[in-house]
């Protein structure tokens, strides 16, 4: 395995990416603006809003924290594999 095996995203997916969060948000905020209801009630939303966004970003990172630390192990797992393999059979 190369120890530069990268994947890297698009310039296309990275902006179809942040448009489609920019447009949530901002549909989100004008929906809320907009809702015919007492300031307490658009504050509710606003905050529960947020934490959701929030919640999000942080479980994604996690997830992608634990994957890679697997990838880590993996790799860790297989070089001692190939090493034991070369010591026996040499």
């Amino acid at each position: 395995m190369d120890q530069y095996d990268i994947q890297s995203n698009s310039s296309s997916w990275l902006f179809f990416v942040k448009a489609s969060f920019g447009i949530a948000i901002v549909s989100v905020t004008t929906g809320i603006l907009l809702v015919p209801a007492d300031i307490l009630i658009k504050g509710y939303f606003a905050l529960s809003s947020l934490f959701l966004v929030s919640s999000t970003i942080t479980l994604s990172k996690t997830m992608r924290d634990e994957h890679e630390a697997h990838r880590l192990i993996n790799k860790v797992s297989e070089a001692r594999t190939s090493k034991m393999i070369s010591e026996l059979g040499g």
